[in-house]
């Protein structure tokens, strides 16, 4: 039988245009959603310009280990970007910064709710330059409301939201994640609205204003917990690796001491795996008709599955649950991930040519798209290092840059 064409995913040197090609964003953002979501945009195609402050620059670039001085969680976020300097609180900033906006279509930003007001930045203003832009405002608690002035992180959204509380093992605490889960949920919802009021603009002829909290992606991201209260009073507890809703769903390890996740969401999964396991006498048991009955048995299951599990060899169960057509995947670590065969053919990480450390590995564009393939053109570069470049594209000689760079304001 054929195989259906392959769409193509993203390489350093995209053979046609990108769909967002054409679109400039201004990147104000910084740690981690709005700038996540402007390297989204910037991986199809959108020019994307990175506005830090001439003496403080993003914090991600300090962020995590660094190579060589250089910070390698900055050459993901800053991919696709060009690099400027400039201080939006002095009077030269603020009139780039405008005259900027005049020329782009999306500016995201995440300042606390009056930030840009106070610099005489807000959206009457942006909006009088440009009344076709589209502004993102990326806060931890949107921009109004009785915490929408406080500092807010991913973290605080991960907690508020019900993530925490339903994470970690019964008699423990709640657990938070290791890394930034709720800005990278916000990252991908920011990208998407912002793609929703560029077609409404279509329609209207005008931009908006997106106000984009980091705790409501998180929140939706949680499923119908609020239903769940609402219609039964019902309240998720934490269950380690387990679920309320099927089993067996857990980690098993192997008799190499590998860990193995096993995942029975369908029925018809559950009945081969527990037959592979060879008892299939469970399957005739009344509570095994639904996965909640299921649930209710977690002990039961788990001591079947896992007991098998333990008596082979990662390949081996591996093998074994893919000839039973059972759902199993290897619990991986960062090794795993890029030596894992379907990452590999999915080219989920990719090499990137880099001007400081030479090549890097690091995950592609999010999806692929069979007509209009993303693209990494390039890996965060340095700190300004576009300055001058992108503000000769707005007619400034040289002598009224340097006369910028001498006042502060680059």
């Amino acid at each position: 039988m054929n195989q259906a064409p392959r769409p193509p995913h993203a390489d350093s040197a995209r053979p046609r245009p990108g769909p967002l090609d054409g679109l400039r964003v201004l990147d104000l953002a910084t740690l981690f959603a709005g700038p996540l979501a402007a390297t989204m945009l910037g991986d199809f195609g959108a020019d994307v310009i990175k506005v830090e402050h001439p003496r403080r620059p993003d914090p991600s670039r300090g962020h995590g280990p660094a190579k060589d001085g250089v910070g390698l969680w900055w050459k993901l976020l800053g991919r696709n970007k060009r690099n400027v300097t400039l201080d939006l609180s002095t009077p030269g900033g603020h009139d780039v910064l405008l005259r900027l906006a005049a020329r782009s279509d999306v500016v995201i930003e995440n300042f606390r709710p009056g930030t840009l007001e106070k610099w005489d930045l807000g959206w009457d203003r942006l909006s009088a330059a440009n009344p076709r832009l589209v502004l993102a405002r990326v806060t931890g608690f949107g921009q109004f409301g009785p915490y929408a002035r406080r500092p807010g992180f991913g973290t605080l959204a991960e907690a508020m939201t019900g993530f925490a509380a339903i994470t970690g093992e019964p008699d423990g605490p709640p657990t938070l994640p290791p890394f930034g889960l709720a800005d990278s949920i916000a990252a991908l919802a920011t990208s998407y609205a912002v793609m929703a009021a560029l077609r409404g603009r279509e329609s209207t002829g005008r931009g908006q204003v997106v106000d984009m909290s980091i705790i409501e992606p998180m929140l939706i991201a949680l499923g119908p917990q609020p239903l769940w209260y609402d219609q039964l009073g019902y309240v998720q507890p934490r269950m380690g690796n387990r679920s309320a809703n099927n089993a067996p769903r857990n980690t098993y390890r192997t008799a190499d001491g590998a860990w193995l996740a096993v995942s029975t969401s369908a029925q018809s999964v559950a009945e081969r795996v527990l037959r592979l396991v060879g008892r299939p006498e469970f399957i005739d048991e009344p509570w095994f008709a639904s996965g909640a009955g299921r649930a209710a048995h977690a002990d039961e299951l788990d001591e079947a599955v896992g007991g098998w599990i333990a008596r082979h060899g990662r390949d081996e169960v591996v093998a074994a649950f893919e000839q039973a057509e059972a759902a199993v995947a290897t619990v991986n670590d960062i090794r795993g991930v890029m030596e894992d065969e379907q990452f590999r053919a999915l080219g989920s990480v990719t090499e990137v040519e880099d001007e400081e450390l030479g090549t890097v590995r690091m995950q592609n564009v999010l999806f692929r798209l069979s007509e209009t393939p993303g693209a990494i053109k390039w890996a965060g570069r340095a700190h300004g290092r576009d300055t001058d470049a992108v503000l000769a594209e707005l007619g400034l000689d040289e002598r009224e840059i340097a006369t910028l760079r001498e006042g502060g304001a680059l």
